[in-house]
């Protein structure tokens, strides 16, 4: 507990916290007044902290929704909580990172989901062409109190802050003023959760190392790689039940499989049938992109055009830069066609009369008849915005010089610098 509250730990974890942000805890301490919180209070803490009596706050409950639906509970603890956590795993991490596997991505300094699509995708190219894909029902939520400290305990002697890391994980999370205890999981939301879920897990990728496995984990998506159907099988089988009595976890049988690897996705990712298989951006990843997209245009409609390409560059941007491992490139110039012609529609409904609609195709190019016949063929907004006459009056080239980010020019400037 001296390494936790020793100054220049505390220092770093205060920094961590502030530049992450975030919302207010159920004390409704906010980052601008975090520091002059912790000048008044900050001594009473530590001494709480030294003598093994401090108790934290239940965390604030936040519902938000999956992309693959349903609805994923965060718990947002107090900054103080936020704080004491980051610090716990700032002296924690340096125990457990070398007692864990190559195999494990997630969470981890230096690694991320990059290496773990391409080693899954190194292992396809060895010819495990068949892939044993788990999927953990509600891990954060169902994680075993007991089950999880007896593994913090092999590494970690001192009472106090196994009894601390218990009572994080006992604390209550609050919703509309009431508070309901937890018995068991680790809410997702707290700078020490990730680092748990790999200490708990690392039994998982022990057992997997033991039986000569080829695997990826990152968090808990866990991938398994061999050679037929018939030891996906009996794979599956063994993992399911060692994930049951030694971890008291649970499959989710729905979602898990054994199933080719083009026929899954792996964070967002999957690979194409090719024997050397290349990476491809996962289907449900496209649609999940569009409909943002759609989103953030309906929303935009009455804005200016500029207005809107501001606000959806961000999005575009974030999405390559995650994506830019991929290796096929068909879908993204569909996806800029299909963002052109979102953006024509856009401009086609903005128009509105027929007379507005001649007028402005006349300023973008088009001879006077071709515009007069263009804004009156009776046709709606979406095909007219994939019609010839949208696509010589507002070509590619438009739409770069207002700032548009083109998802295929920018994997390319990627791909160019790594």
């Amino acid at each position: 507990m001296e390494e936790v509250v020793e100054r220049s730990n505390l220092k770093l974890a205060y920094q961590r916290v502030v530049e992450n942000k975030g919302a207010p805890g159920v004390d409704d301490v906010s980052v601008p007044e975090f520091k002059d919180w912790l000048k008044m209070h900050w001594p009473s803490v530590k001494r709480a902290l030294l003598e093994g009596r401090y108790l934290p706050r239940p965390v604030r409950r936040v519902d938000i929704p999956k992309p693959s639906g349903g609805i994923r509970t965060l718990g947002v603890p107090t900054l103080v909580d936020r704080l004491i956590q980051q610090a716990l795993h700032q002296a924690l991490r340096p125990l457990f990172e070398p007692t864990f596997s190559d195999s494990s991505l997630g969470f981890r300094p230096g690694r991320g989901a990059h290496q773990a699509v391409r080693k899954a995708q190194g292992y396809i190219r060895e010819g495990k062409r068949w892939v044993v894909d788990i999927d953990l029902e509600k891990f954060f939520d169902r994680v075993n109190h007991d089950v999880l400290m007896a593994r913090v305990a092999r590494q970690v002697s001192d009472a106090r802050v196994l009894k601390l890391i218990r009572r994080f994980l006992e604390a209550g999370m609050m919703s509309d003023g009431l508070v309901k205890q937890r018995t068991e999981g680790t809410p997702q939301g707290g700078p020490l959760s990730p680092l748990l879920s790999n200490i708990l897990l690392n039994d998982l990728d022990q057992e997997l190392e033991r039986r000569q496995l080829a695997f990826c984990r990152y968090a808990d998506d866990c991938n398994i790689y061999v050679s037929s159907r018939v030891a996906g099988d009996r794979v599956m089988d063994g993992v399911r039940t060692f994930l049951e009595d030694a971890l008291k976890l649970r499959v989710n049988t729905e979602k898990s499989a054994v199933a080719r690897p083009w026929e899954r996705k792996f964070l967002g990712f999957s690979v194409t049938v090719h024997r050397e298989s290349r990476l491809r951006i996962a289907p449900a990843s496209v649609q999940r992109l569009r409909q943002k997209v759609r989103d953030l245009m309906r929303t935009g409609r009455g804005r200016s055009l500029a207005r809107t390409i501001e606000d959806l560059n961000p999005l575009l941007r974030g999405w390559i830069n995650y994506f830019r491992p991929t290796e096929t490139k068909g879908v993204l110039e569909e996806l800029d066609s299909w963002m052109r012609r979102r953006l024509r529609c856009l401009l086609w409904r903005g128009w509105k009369r027929r007379a507005t609609k001649a007028r402005k195709l006349r300023a973008l190019g088009l001879d006077a008849e071709r515009a007069r016949r263009s804004a009156s063929n009776g046709q709606g907004p979406w095909w007219n915005a994939g019609a010839s006459h949208m696509n010589h009056a507002l070509p590619t080239k438009y739409f770069t010089t207002k700032g548009l980010v083109s998802l295929m020019g920018t994997h390319q400037r990627l791909q160019s610098l790594s």
